[in-house]
């Protein structure tokens, strides 16, 4: 793999986390339960630090490493945001959400992990990766907890 391929695939990844990061603070500041206000904080952080080390990796391989999240992402933060306020949005439904943006990073972890990248690449990548399916279950528990609570 060149490194104008690997680039683009990190910085892919670094968007990813971008969005993921952005998007469980945006998740946090709707939901009502302060216990799942502070476990999104948690993931956004752990958001924050994968961006930061796979900025960390391209730069070590000599290319320019990206810093903020995509158009697309930004676009479906506001979008939860204006829904929580119009359909007095609950933490069942702002998990759901949440839950979406984790597949999709995942999807995107997964493509990426199809890539030749170099071996130190690749087990950043699949350590990452395997952090994410976590967050993903994670998010998926805490909206099967909300849920039995609204019922």
């Amino acid at each position: 793999m060149n490194l104008d391929d690997l680039t683009d695939t990190l910085n892919d990844l670094i968007e990813t986390c971008k969005d993921g990061e952005y998007g469980f603070r945006s998740s946090a500041e709707h939901v009502r339960s302060r216990a799942t206000r502070a476990e999104l904080l948690q993931h956004a952080e752990e958001c924050r630090r994968a961006a930061a080390e796979l900025q960390d990796c391209v730069a070590q391989y000599g290319g320019r490493p990206e810093h903020s999240g995509t158009a697309a992402g930004a676009i479906h933060r506001g979008w939860v945001a204006v829904k929580s306020k119009l359909a007095r949005y609950d933490d069942e439904t702002i998990l759901a959400d949440t839950e979406r943006g984790e597949d999709i990073a995942l999807a995107r972890y997964l493509n990426a992990l199809e890539a030749d990248l170099p071996g130190d690449v690749r087990a950043l990548v699949e350590r990452q990766a395997l952090g994410l399916r976590r967050n993903q279950e994670h998010v998926h528990m805490l909206r099967e907890q909300a849920h039995a609570t609204r019922v």
